[in-house]
This record gives structure tokens, sequence and C-alpha cells, in this order.
């Protein structure tokens, strides 16, 4: 291995990324070249141990076990960032993830756990090392190295809670948590899930050395409101208080990638030029990010969808890789898809699904599956609706099919993909992000509205279409609505919420006006979603899921409630 001059930041020279493989390659186009370039500049073991050096001060941020502690091979080995999701079977499998302040070595990492407090058994953990070269703007290569720990257990006892702490070999050992698996299939009991997306974090990341004010700082937007305001911290704080059995982000996940372009990665240290034919990339906001959604992500499982800030060109296939040493997600969706899954929480079956693959607008993954998604995506709404069991289909994703905001509004190649298939199958619901807006639409049928639902509405699919919602504000700095479009949401409502001047995006890329009457609630602060499903009973009662828009303060502005009929004759 070739061994480079390193300076004091441990980096080493690099001729950089050629403008045109920056500007026009495909997310793979661009990882190929990105490994043949580092077959030409290898770096160093000794290199990436430099770069790795700021991992534990990086999770510091937020998590008083990692603050001054110096990342070296002789400091303490902890873990945090701690986070949960479901298996492929939700009723029964948990998955537990963290990070690790240092590279573990052969120093043993495990989990114990069990169905009460006093835990009883233990697992040892599988420890998944992800190396980051990042080409630097100035020349040289930034190396970090980052540690994750995972641990799958499956046979767990539906709904009921599990206990788990984190230990290492040499003495480290976490706090208690519990966490439950879902509800198994059927109408058995009421529950709750919350969902929003293009989150980030309100820290700035502290590596690698050198970062000033402002580099890679989630409060650019500062003057967009409270001076002081955390907003994505407000957000975890308000789905951990809200206690839901899962969570669910549609995309835009951490944003080390702030640019979102799909284009080549690039480190762009303290005073330097962001050249707008590459993404700026910093491995180390993924740190911060873990640490700051622990509190609610250690006992409640999160489901992520990605988003064009999650396409990372450093990691193969497909930008993904990064996401796969990090998180543990259902497995169950079609070859190559990895944020492509199903899950059955008791009577609500949830799609996460990639627009990336079907985007018009940013198209560095566009066709990436080879029409396997889409093909899955109607296999499995027809197996949903066809099961007796399963009363309401939620689909999830980042791009929005129906929206409309200056910055993005709506993707024609997520309507023309998908939105056929929603209307066959009658998808109850559609969360999307991509906006950071909150924006609901009317139920909507073969491209039309059906009827106007206001605030308190109650709509059926079956008869009334498919609602979508737009719920961005996440944390991320917030969008506007086109000019002269108003906000409307309780207490604040307008007589005409027609949109005269919004667009869908072709399959060239073109911006296609369109005049619309389906968007009724827009809202343009900090929101999630919170949703109560409770089971009907057949031929007495309907299932319902009620869904509200609730800010970052825990105040609602907008409620609907989906209602499905239960003939005695389709009971469970």
């Amino acid at each position: 291995m070739v061994e480079n001059a390193l300076n004091p930041a441990g980096e080493i020279v690099d001729t950089g990324v050629p403008a045109h493989i920056a500007a026009n390659a495909s997310i793979a186009e661009q990882h190929d070249w990105h490994l043949s370039n580092l077959r030409r500049h290898r770096v160093s073991r000794r290199n990436f141990l430099v770069g790795a050096a700021a991992v534990a001060a990086a999770a510091g941020v937020g998590n008083p076990g990692w603050n001054r502690v110096a990342y070296a091979q002789d400091a303490p080995l902890t873990v945090g960032g701690r986070h949960l999701s479901f298996g492929s079977d939700a009723a029964t499998q948990l998955r537990f993830s963290a990070q690790l302040s240092r590279n573990p070595g052969l120093t043993g990492v495990f989990l114990d756990h069990g169905p009460t407090p006093a835990l009883g058994a233990t697992t040892s953990a599988e420890v998944r090392n992800l190396v980051s070269q990042v080409p630097r703007s100035d020349g040289g290569i930034l190396a970090a190295e980052q540690f994750y720990v995972h641990v799958p257990v499956d046979g767990l006892t539906p709904r009921l809670p599990h206990y788990y702490r984190w230990r290492t070999a040499d003495g480290y050992v976490s706090d208690v948590r519990s966490a439950a698996p879902a509800l198994p299939a059927g109408r058995l009991a009421p529950f709750r899930f919350t969902m929003m997306g293009d989150q980030g974090v309100d820290e700035t990341p502290t590596q690698p050395p050198g970062l000033k004010p402002g580099d890679y700082d989630d409060l650019y937007y500062k003057p967009d409101n409270e001076p002081s305001a955390k907003h994505a911290a407000n957000i975890v704080r308000q789905i951990a208080d809200s206690r839901p059995d899962f969570h669910i982000l549609a995309g835009d996940i951490a944003y080390a990638d702030p640019s979102g372009q799909g284009r080549t990665p690039r480190f762009v240290p303290s005073g330097g030029t962001v050249d707008k034919a590459f993404d700026k990339f910093n491995p180390y906001v993924w740190d911060g990010y873990l640490a700051a959604i622990e509190p609610s992500a250690a006992s409640t499982p999160w489901l992520f969808a990605t988003g064009n800030h999650d396409m990372e060109a450093l990691y193969g296939p497909n930008g993904y890789g990064g996401h796969a040493a990090r998180l543990d997600q259902p497995d169950n969706g079609p070859a190559g898809c990895p944020s492509v899954y199903s899950f059955v929480h008791g009577n609500v079956a949830v799609l996460s699904l990639d627009a990336n693959d079907v985007s018009n607008e940013i198209r560095a993954n566009t066709g990436y599956s080879g029409g396997r998604q889409t093909g899955w995506v109607e296999s499995t709404l027809a197996r949903y609706r066809a099961d007796p069991a399963v009363d309401f289909i939620v689909c999830f994703f980042h791009h929005c099919a129906y929206s409309t905001t200056k910055d993005h509004a709506s993707d024609g190649g997520v309507r023309s993909a998908w939105a056929g298939l929603f209307d066959r199958y009658h998808v109850d619901v559609v969360l999307q992000a991509h906006n950071h807006v909150f924006e609901r639409s009317d139920p909507i049928r073969g491209g039309s509205p059906t009827r106007v639902a206001g605030d308190r509405s109650e709509v059926t699919s079956v008869s009334d279409g498919t609602v979508y919602y737009t719920v961005g504000g996440g944390g991320r700095p917030r969008y506007g609505f086109q000019d002269g479009e108003p906000e409307s949401y309780r207490g604040n409502e307008v007589a005409d919420t027609s949109v005269p001047n919004s667009y869908v995006v072709a399959a060239d890329g073109s911006k296609v006006p369109e005049s619309l009457t389906w968007s009724r609630v827009r809202f343009r602060n900090y929101s999630f979603v919170r949703a109560d499903v409770t089971p009907g009973i057949p031929g007495i009662t309907p299932s319902r899921m009620r869904i509200a828009a609730v800010d970052e303060y825990g105040r609602e502005f907008d409620e609907v409630t989906f209602r499905r009929e239960l003939p005695l004759a389709f009971g469970s």
C-alpha cells in the first residue's frame, strides 16, 4: 500500500473529481470513479486512525457519555446513538443498533436482553466498520472510520416489552431500556405511530478539526424563526412525549450531504469554495444525528425511507452503503433496494418506498431498480388489499407526488409510477416529505380531488380516494409556498385554497405549470403527524385511523379520520 505524505489534519494530496463526472454521472458511476481514484491514491491504515480520531468527539454532541473523551485506542470503549428498528416480521423481531466511541479491536461488545429488567440473555454484537475517504475541495482526502454495532433479536412475543442494555468486555455498561415489537396482524388493540421527514440536527459538527461556525451548521436558518430554537430537537421531544409504537421518517435523515443534488461528494473545509458540480459532504454529521434521536429511538423503533440527501455516492451500491452500516431495516423488499420494505402493525400495512428510483427532478438514481421496485409495489399492495386482517394501507417516501411549494412542488415521475397503483388498491394515506412545510390534500383519485375534506373530516379510501401529506418540517429550514399562496390551517382557514400557479416536474426536468384545487391544508412551520388507530368490530363498528398534524410545541392544527367499514363476512 502506498504511504502518502500527511498534513497535520491527516489528509493526503489528491487530484479531485473531474467536473463532467460529478455533474452527469449516476450514483453508481460516481462510486465506480471513487473506487478507481482510491486505487491510485490509497490511504494507509495509520491514516484511517488519524481520520477516525474525531468520531467520539463528534458523537459527543448531545451524548454526555462521550463528552470530553479524546479518541484513541486506549480511551474508554463506550456505546451511544442507540436506535431500534423492526425486522421483516415486525411482530416478533427487533433490531438493536448503536455506535461505538472507537475501534473495539478484539474487545467484545454485547447486548444483554430479556423479557424483564433482569434481562437474562446475552448476544454478541456484529461490528460494522464504515470507512469514509472523502475527496477534499483543497486537493486532499478526508479519512474517517466509524464503528457500529448491531444485534437482531427474533422470536419475541408481540407487543410485550423486551429489555436491553449494551455492554463491553472491558467494563462499559449502559442503562437498561425497553422496546416492544409490533402487534401481530389483525384488529387486536389500538396503537399509535408518528411520522415526519427532512430532519437533520441542530448542532454544528465539531469534526473534522478546523470547522468553524456555519460549516455544516443546521442552524444556518436562525433568522427563520426564534433565534435560539432547536427545531429538530423540539420535534424529537414531541415524538418521544407522544410515546408511539413506531416512528417513520420519509427521507432526508442526517444531512451529512447538505447539497442533496446526487453529485460526487466533496469535503469543503472552512473558507473553502463550494463548487456546484459537487455535493458538500461530512460523514461526522451522522454521529451527532444518531445521538440527537436517541431519546426516542433507543426505545421506539424508527423506520427510514431514503431521500435525495441520503444518496451518498461515497458508498456503494447506489449510495446506500453507509445506511447499511449504520441502520438495520426490514429486508423483505425487492433485490437491490435496501430502503424498500413493508411491515404490518395490527390492522395497518406500511410500505417504505425509494422515490429516488422514480424521480424526474433529481435523477442520479432514477431507474436504478430496473423496474423491480414498482413491480414489488404493485404485488405488495395487491397482497395487503386482499388480506382481510389489513384495514389501512400507508405508503411513505420522499419526493412528492402532490405538493405545491416553490422549491420542489410535485414530481411527475412519482405520480406516473405509483399514483395509479395507489388508486387501484385503495391506499388510504401517502406520507411524503422533501418540501420543508406541512401540506395535506383532499382525497385524490385519477389525479383529481373527489371531495372537500376540511379539518376534522372523516374520509374513506374506497369511495373518496387517497389523501397525500407533505410532512417535511422535521427540523430543516422552512420553504415557502407559491407566490400569493396563503397558508390555511385550523384557526387560520381561507375560503379558497386553490392554487393557480404550481407546477409538476416532467420527465425532461422541466416545470410544467399546474392549476389545482386539491391542496386543502398548508402550514409553513415545523411539524409532524401523529396517527391513532382504533380497530373496529366486523359488522358493528368501522376501523378508524385519526391523523393529527402537530407543531413542534405539541399544538394540533389539522385532523382527518380515515374510516374503513367492516362487513361481518370480512371479519378476522
